[in-house]
């Protein structure tokens, strides 16, 4: 039997497009069982909050349940670690934050490469952190923390979340930028060190804005500034950083991924179904409530977003000499 050559190619190329219409046609149908979305920080926060939120939206529009799942540990590396390794069907996927850029830079021999790794899919939100001092200090604005910063060096204790944690970066990213010298109180959690700035057994900190805004409203803390480059709705009358310290930006920020290989069809219907979400206005109030953003945007995005903030915060834990 002769084969012509028309009728060869016209086969093999049928034959090459069945898996890419299989593939086409499962993405349709997902999620056809439920998925599971890894926190990998204790519940609360807002992390969690967010991948609770956006977890009940997947979950009305997909029509699949979206269950949360909270891995803490080793500074978000254990939960992390646990969608790396999870097959790359769409089925497990991790809420990230900023811990991820932080960690490349922190830990000398981590067991995966996060940007590597994974999957971006969607951003979701901007944290901000505030910028507080106990009352009894002699400072009411940015401008004058500075100032009495330098003229005492090394006598200001700032309290953060623990060594590496985004609060304890944060600070040491103001100290850079502004040549201040203040000296590092690592506490076990952003809790017990705002209760010590309250009590004025340190003097500054730096925590997510909603772990702090009670304590402004009743005067316990006194609020210099957010470290976002605008100021916030929450809290309209505080300053940000950026106001004081051009280009200052030090928001926490928080988005899905999946692990390396989740079928871009996949990452494709998520990224739209979180885009939309982004834009309801019950949803955005919601994040409002947390003094959040919420920051939608493409899956090749967020990529980039990593990347950059990878070696941003690497340059500052370099400069800082920060160790485990």
């Amino acid at each position: 039997m002769t084969i012509h050559r028309r009728d060869f190619l016209q086969t093999t190329l049928g034959a090459a497009a069945l898996p890419v219409a299989g593939n086409v046609a499962w993405a349709e149908n997902y999620p056809a069982r439920p998925v599971r979305v890894v926190v990998p920080v204790a519940p609360g926060g807002a992390n969690d909050v967010t991948a609770r939120l956006i977890g009940q939206w997947l979950s009305q529009r997909l029509g699949q349940q979206f269950f949360i799942e909270n891995r803490p540990g080793a500074a978000t590396n254990v939960g992390t670690e646990t969608v790396i390794r999870a097959n790359a069907d769409g089925y497990t996927l991790l809420i990230a934050g900023t811990n991820a850029a932080i960690n490349a830079g922190l830990f000398r021999s981590l067991n995966f490469n996060f940007i590597e790794d994974t999957t971006p899919i969607s951003t979701i939100v901007r944290v901000p952190q505030l910028m507080q001092v106990t009352p009894s200090l002699p400072v009411k604005t940015v401008p004058e923390f500075i100032a009495y910063a330098k003229a005492n060096p090394g006598k200001i204790a700032m309290g953060s979340g623990g060594i590496g944690s985004p609060a304890h970066i944060v600070g040491e990213y103001f100290k850079q930028m502004t040549g201040t010298d203040l000296l590092h109180v690592p506490y076990r959690g952003a809790a017990p060190a705002v209760a010590d700035l309250i009590g004025g057994q340190i003097q500054v900190a730096f925590t997510e804005l909603a772990t702090s805004l009670g304590h402004v409203k009743s005067g316990q803390v006194r609020a210099l500034a957010v470290t976002t480059q605008k100021r916030v709705d929450v809290l309209p009358d505080v300053p940000a950083l950026n106001e004081f310290i051009p280009g200052f930006e030090a928001s926490q920020w928080i988005g899905l991924v999946g692990p390396k290989g989740t079928p871009p069809a996949v990452v494709e219907r998520l990224n739209a179904e979180i885009n939309a979400g982004l834009a309801d206005r019950t949803i955005q109030a919601r994040f409002a409530d947390l003094g959040a953003s919420v920051l939608p945007g493409t899956a090749d995005a967020f990529g980039q977003f990593i990347r950059d903030e990878t070696a941003k915060w690497g340059k500052v834990i370099k400069a800082a000499n920060i160790k485990i």
